[in-house]
Formats: structure tokens, C-alpha cells, sequence
């Protein structure tokens, strides 16, 4: 932020050449004191984010952030949004009934999705989960697949058992599978079924067409619920075929009930490192697009 920061006893300063830079530091470090003292742990990606977020919004309140708890894992930790984008979505999660989740990765998509849906079914709000993926390759053509049906589906579906296996005990996660509690199905297997009383998360969307887009939303029944995530900059389908979910916006604007949620690289909340690689291929794609 432009400022040096020295500590000494129980003072901060904050010195530098720019009264705005300073200011903002000072209201920085307010907010992350508060953070602390209500019991909360910040570590470096926490600062880094509530920097970048207050440089572009001096209204940032980083202590709301912390107050709204999903659920806890497995390990005991509390599942809450991280960025001003995060909150965002799980506010529309609470109060639409279809939401579309874009942007690219390590944004907390589906992990997000999940824990929502984990903690409205321990809240009986739904009766089930219905996890749902395209299985397309990405860029690999990894021939036929040994097995029945779960073990064909499965290595595409892994990204959502690993979410699941954060949230629920392992134990626990496949007495619900048994049991149906939570379905896991590729998209092929949704045209003629009608979900009721159910949340359905639809992942990767980016790799459904527009013909698939239509025919899994009409899925929707009585008291169900559908989030759909994808990132359309990583489109795996075949040339020539357009993706169901970049055009499904522009069909489903200012429809009561639906939200769209979208993510830039201030949302990602994987290593650094990604950030940096996420603005780097969104500056190359517009200096290629201009």
C-alpha cells in the first residue's frame, strides 16, 4: 500500500509519503484488529485480499465477512465467505432458487455450493443432494473407461467428493450415498427425471451445450433448488459447439428467482500464485480479443 508500518509496544505507525495511502492502512489495520479480537485467525491471504478490496472500495467492511458461519468440516474450522464475491453468493443461495455461480478457478464455487447444501440438509431443508457433471475431458482423450456406471462417472466427479469429504465424515458421506441421500449422476442420466425437495449443483457448466443447459434446468421440482458453477474460460467441449453456459444469461435475464453470481481474480482464494496466473490469461485474452 505504499507505507511503512513499525510497531512498537502496544503502537502502530503507519508512515508515507501519500495521506490517502496512510488512511487507508490505518482503517486496514482497525479492521483486522477487530477481526482478531472477536477470535478469529487472519493470515497473509486475508490481509492481502482486504488490501486489494479496500484500494477499490473504501466502504470494504472486512469484519462482516467473519459473522456468517456455512457450517464447520470435519477438522472443526468454520466454513465462510472470503471475499465481498463469496458473500455475495451465498446471499443469493439463501435467497433464490436458482443461481449461477461464474468465474474462474479457486473461487470457492462449488466447495461453497456444497457446504450450503450440506448444512440445509442437516436443516432438513431438503431431503436430498443431487451432484451433477458433464463428462468431458479436458483436452485428453482418455478412451474407455473399466467398470459400471459409478466407476465410469467417478474420476470426473472427484472434485465434488473431495468437497463432501471436507464437510462430512467419510463414514458418514457414504451411508448417504447408499442411501440416496446424496445422488451423484453425469448429465447424460437427467433428461426425463424430476427432482423435488432436492438441491441440485450442477458443476462444471461450461462443458454443457445449449440443448443440455435447457433440458437439466427443466429438471427442477416443488421445492428443490439449483446452483449451477462453471468457468467459461476453460471450455472443453468439441469445435464448433457453443457452451449452454455462455449464452444462458443472456436467455434468462430479469427472471424473478434466478441470480447470477460472478467472480474475478480478487475472489480467488487459492495460492497467490493463482491470482497471478488468472490475471495474467484475463489480460492476454484482452489484449488477443482487442
Amino acid at each position: 500500500m505504499g507505507v511503512r508500518v513499525s510497531a512498537r509496544g502496544l503502537t502502530v505507525s503507519i508512515n508515507g509519503e501519500d495521506p490517502d495511502s496512510i488512511e487507508a492502512s490505518g482503517k486496514l489495520t482497525r479492521q483486522l484488529l477487530e477481526v482478531c479480537r472477536r477470535g478469529h485467525r487472519v493470515g497473509a491471504s486475508e490481509i492481502r485480499y482486504a488490501a486489494e478490496a479496500l484500494g477499490e472500495n473504501t466502504e470494504f467492511d472486512l469484519v462482516s465477512l467473519y459473522e456468517d458461519v456455512i457450517c464447520l468440516t470435519t477438522r472443526g474450522k468454520p466454513v465462510r465467505a472470503r471475499t465481498e464475491g463469496q458473500k455475495a453468493y451465498l446471499e443469493a443461495m439463501k435467497k433464490n432458487e436458482l443461481v449461477f455461480a461464474i468465474g474462474p478457478a479457486g473461487t470457492g464455487k462449488t466447495y461453497l455450493a456444497v457446504a450450503h447444501a450440506v448444512a440445509a440438509l442437516k436443516t432438513n431443508r431438503f431431503n436430498r443432494i443431487i451432484l451433477v457433471r458433464p463428462a468431458v475431458e479436458a483436452g485428453e482423450k482418455l478412451g474407455y473407461l473399466p467398470g459400471d456406471l459409478m466407476e465410469k462417472v467417478e474420476p470426473y466427479l472427484r472434485p465434488l467428493y473431495d468437497a463432501f469429504f471436507d464437510l462430512l465424515q467419510p463414514d458418514k458421506f457414504l451411508r448417504y450415498i447408499d442411501k440416496s441421500v446424496i445422488e451423484i449422476a453425469p448429465l447424460a442420466y437427467m433428461r426425463g427425471r424430476t427432482l423435488n425437495e432436492s438441491c441440485i449443483i450442477l458443476d462444471e457448466a461450461q462443458n454443457t451445450t445449449p440443448e443440455q443447459m435447457k433440458m437439466f434446468l427443466t429438471r427442477m421440482g416443488f421445492g428443490s433448488q439449483v446452483i449451477v458453477t462453471g468457468d467459461i474460460t476453460q471450455v472443453d467441449l468439441p469445435a464448433g459447439k457453443d457452451s449452454g453456459l455462455k449464452i444462458v444469461e443472456n436467455v434468462l435475464a430479469g427472471i424473478p428467482g434466478i441470480s447470477f453470481i460472478r467472480f474475478g481474480h480478487c475472489d480467488v482464494v487459492r495460492h497467490e500464485l493463482v491470482q497471478r496466473i488468472v490475471r495474467a490469461y484475463e489480460a492476454y485474452d484482452q489484449k488477443r480479443q482487442g
